[in-house]
């Protein structure tokens, strides 16, 4: 049987990882400044992630939501306290696209409503409604080209004014990033978010966050909508909140009241998912990693800003986009054949940078000695 090619790869196999370096199979080392698509929060093989996830294995994996897994308290209590919401509830999934999928659902059945609001540049994933809701024709099957999204331009209030006052009471869910990944590290206007509140308030809309690639403290705040000081409704996240181990959830608020069957998972929430969950929130806390979020991306940005030849620069904490004029194309590749760093690209000729929370100054300047005498040469 032969793999189905749906995947560019570059010719490279990875054997080994710590921190923020990886090994090939022949020991060439690399710097990942891109965390597998901003996967890495707390660095790759990390001791105490290694050691939790051992532990747990050699006791139980597995088995399914039909009997109580303490695990799965733990981690919602963890997460409660961390990102500012004791008072939501956690529902543990396996995807990001599965929990904006979930987020969507449970939006609907909370007011009974069909139509989703979302944003030119958006990236929701890659199933039924999540794709829906995702602004590339390219990657929607038939199946999946229904009426349920409308799209308006990204960060732009009079559409929104004008799409509320029109059909208001229709609409479901906005589903909006706090920043745009794939769109090109977009970030989202504080008073286009506040906007958002106001009019879900106004109509009794619900508020979904896709915090999936912005969320778990890759901005410096443990939700980048945090920034514009909102609570939404439900925080859909994944990526970072197992550091490779498939799991993700969504955050949902006290509004929601849940019933048997309401929604449903296999493997959501397994022994094993849970404790790479757990492991991950306690080094976020014991080593500070929203704290060096911040410090590190405040640092990138200052740095990268001493070059004339970027066009835009974009993000907060380690969630960066360098946006460069076409003549620049190649500095990605060059980057990681030249200089052995993985970083990853976006519209419009965007490359991001999305390493992992611990990433150290030495390793940031690293990438920027090699930016340099890619861009300068």
């Amino acid at each position: 049987m032969n793999l189905f090619d749906v995947y560019p790869i570059n010719d490279i196999e990875i054997a080994k990882g710590s921190g923020s370096l990886i090994w090939d199979k022949n020991g060439l080392e690399y710097l990942d400044m891109y965390g597998g698509h901003a996967v890495i929060s707390i660095g790759h093989s990390h001791p105490h992630y290694i050691s939790k996830i051992t532990e747990q294995i050699n006791k139980i994996g597995f088995y399914s939501n039909s009997i109580k897994i303490p695990l799965q308290e733990e981690l919602a209590e963890r997460l409660g306290n961390i990102s500012g919401k004791d008072d939501y509830q956690l529902f543990l999934v396996n995807s990001g696209a599965e929990a904006n999928e979930n987020a969507l659902k449970l939006a609907s059945f909370y007011n009974g409503r069909k139509k989703i609001i979302a944003f030119k540049g958006a990236f929701h994933g890659r199933t039924s409604l999540a794709v829906e809701a995702t602004d590339n024709p390219k990657i929607i099957a038939p199946v999946n080209q229904n009426e349920h999204v409308t799209f308006l331009p990204f960060n732009d209030v009079e559409a929104l004014e004008k799409t509320f006052a029109t059909m208001g009471d229709e609409i479901s869910a906005v589903i909006v990033e706090g920043i745009q990944g794939v769109g090109g590290i977009r970030v989202a206007d504080d008073v286009f978010l506040q906007k958002i509140r106001t009019l879900c308030d106004k109509h009794d809309t619900v508020f979904v966050a896709d915090s999936v690639q912005c969320g778990y403290g890759r901005t410096g705040k443990f939700y980048a909508h945090d920034f514009s000081e909102v609570k939404a409704d439900i925080y859909p996240m994944a990526k970072g909140m197992g550091n490779g181990f498939p799991i993700g959830g969504i955050a949902i608020a006290p509004k929601f009241k849940p019933w048997h069957g309401m929604l449903g998972t296999t493997f959501g929430g397994n022994h094993l998912a849970c404790a790479a969950g757990i492991a991950v929130l306690e080094v976020i806390q014991q080593e500070n990693l929203l704290e060096n979020a911040t410090k590190m991306g405040n640092y990138l940005m200052k740095e990268l800003q001493k070059f004339d030849e970027i066009t835009e620069l974009r993000g907060h904490g380690l969630m960066i986009g360098i946006e460069l004029p076409e003549q620049f194309a190649q500095v990605r590749k060059d980057l990681l054949w030249k200089h052995q760093i993985f970083t990853g690209e976006a519209k419009h000729n965007v490359i991001r940078l999305l390493p992992a929370l611990n990433l150290s100054q030495q390793h940031a300047d690293r990438f920027l000695e090699a930016f340099e005498k890619t861009i300068k040469k």
